[in-house]
Order: C-alpha cells, then sequence, then structure tokens
C-alpha cells in the first residue's frame, strides 16, 4: 500500500507508461509533480489524476544545461521528494545512428546523458535527505548488443552501469536505486514493431514499475519473464548467436 501524501516526482511524465504511474500514484492520493515535453498533454494527465495535488512544468531534457535548474524547481514545488521515476527514452532510428554520427549522439543524449544530468542533482539531494525511492527506466536492449538496436542499447547499457555504482553510493544515505529492465511494451513509441507474445501492456508495466519502486528492490526485469529470457541472451556464446536469426538479425 503507498502512503497517502507520498511526493512523487515524475520525469518523462507524458510517456504511456509514466502516465499510467502517475495514475497509479493519483489514486493513493500522493502528491504528484510531473515532467514532460508536451505542456498540452501534461495538462491533460493531471486533469485526468483528479484527486491527487498535481502540479507539472513542460521541459525539454535535451537541453543538459538547464536540467540542474529543472530539477530543484521540481523539488521546490514538492518541498522534497519521496519517490523519484526518470521515465523518458528514444529508440532513434538504428539504420541512421550507423550511418550518421548525429543520429548515434542523440540516441546517446536522449537515452544516457540527459538522464544522467538529472540523476547527478536527484541523487545528492537524496542523499542529503537520508531518504527516498529513485527509479530510472531502462531496458533489456542493454543486457546484450543486437544489430536491430545496439545504438540504443549500449545507451541503456551504460546507463544500467551508472545505476549500479551509485545504488551502492546512495545505500548508506538509506535511498534505494531501481533499475528497471523493460522489454518491449505496445505504445506509441513501438507502433512500428511487429507486435507478439512477449510484449507487455502499460497498464501492467505501471503496476510492477510501482511496485519494484515501494519494495526497494535493486533491478526489476518488467515484465518480470525477462529476468529469465535475458541470461539467456546475455550468456549465448557469440559464434552461436551470430548463427540465430531471431537474435542477431535486423
Amino acid at each position: 500500500m503507498l502512503r497517502a501524501m507520498q511526493r512523487v516526482l515524475i520525469f518523462g511524465a507524458t510517456s504511456a507508461i509514466a502516465s499510467e504511474a502517475a495514475l497509479i500514484y493519483a489514486r493513493q492520493h500522493c502528491r504528484l509533480h510531473l515532467v514532460g515535453r508536451n505542456a498540452e498533454k501534461l495538462r491533460a494527465l493531471a486533469e485526468r489524476c483528479a484527486g491527487a495535488e498535481t502540479t507539472s512544468e513542460a521541459a525539454d531534457f535535451s537541453n543538459l544545461e538547464a536540467n540542474a535548474a529543472l530539477v530543484q524547481r521540481a523539488l521546490a514545488t514538492l518541498g522534497g521528494a519521496d519517490t523519484v521515476l526518470i521515465a523518458h527514452g528514444d529508440l532513434g532510428d538504428q539504420l541512421a545512428s550507423e550511418r550518421s554520427f548525429a543520429e548515434a549522439d542523440r540516441i546517446f543524449r536522449v537515452n544516457y546523458s540527459s538522464v544522467v544530468s538529472l540523476l547527478i542533482p536527484l541523487a545528492n539531494h537524496l542523499e542529503t535527505a537520508r531518504a527516498g525511492r529513485l527509479g530510472v527506466i531502462t531496458s533489456v536492449a542493454g543486457d546484450r548488443g543486437r544489430p536491430r538496436n545496439y545504438s540504443y542499447g549500449a545507451a541503456k547499457g551504460a546507463l544500467n552501469i551508472y545505476l549500479q555504482g551509485l545504488r551502492t553510493r546512495l545505500h548508506p544515505a538509506g535511498v534505494s536505486v531501481t533499475t528497471l529492465k523493460l522489454g518491449p511494451v505496445d505504445t506509441p513509441m513501438t507502433r512500428d514493431h511487429g507486435k507478439h507474445a512477449l510484449f507487455g501492456k502499460a497498464p501492467r508495466v505501471a503496476e510492477s514499475i510501482v511496485r519494484a519502486l515501494e519494495s526497494r528492490v535493486a533491478e526489476a526485469y518488467v515484465p518480470s519473464f525477462w529476468r529469465a529470457i535475458m541470461p539467456v541472451v546475455k550468456n549465448t556464446p557469440e559464434s552461436l548467436f551470430q548463427r540465430l536469426p531471431f537474435l542477431s538479425g535486423r
């Protein structure tokens, strides 16, 4: 059970998954501060969170130099934070990233650099407060490079390593850091992908995310069946991996 009036800060709040998480917190009468790129979508989400005290701010996370001030404004609005969820990201164009450094750099900027630019001021605040839960959505794509998405996967893999170090750093302060490794989810971000039985649904995925944050687990595969699948993917010898089209294909 979530604690009423818990202060919840969500970055990337208008994504399909983060929106569902916001609704879960709103139903528990938490105080919400929602941050995302689209002001109109933020207003619509705040209306859906009726019954909870909700504030919001529109921001472009790719403006890295502005993110520390963005975090400070969010914390000031809430008077601190009990739970923080960073949920933004973008698959990018893998083929374009193989031919253009600009696209590869954009993928890294969105999925790694912008997240770290938020994490640094957030971690410093929570460490000083000596309390809090911090969750970051990454991806199973970060567990092994595959031809279909290795630029995106490399950014998420780097983020996974960063979060491992941050988790150990913040542990003495009583701050939990949860790495949320998501498999593919049926959302607008994957609208051009063929769907199959392993695709998660946003409402169920959001429930798992909130449960993992409240339980303070270090690492959660979402949906949970990816915890059994990914060791096979990670540990398959490369000589065999390259001969299996379902793993090595585009």
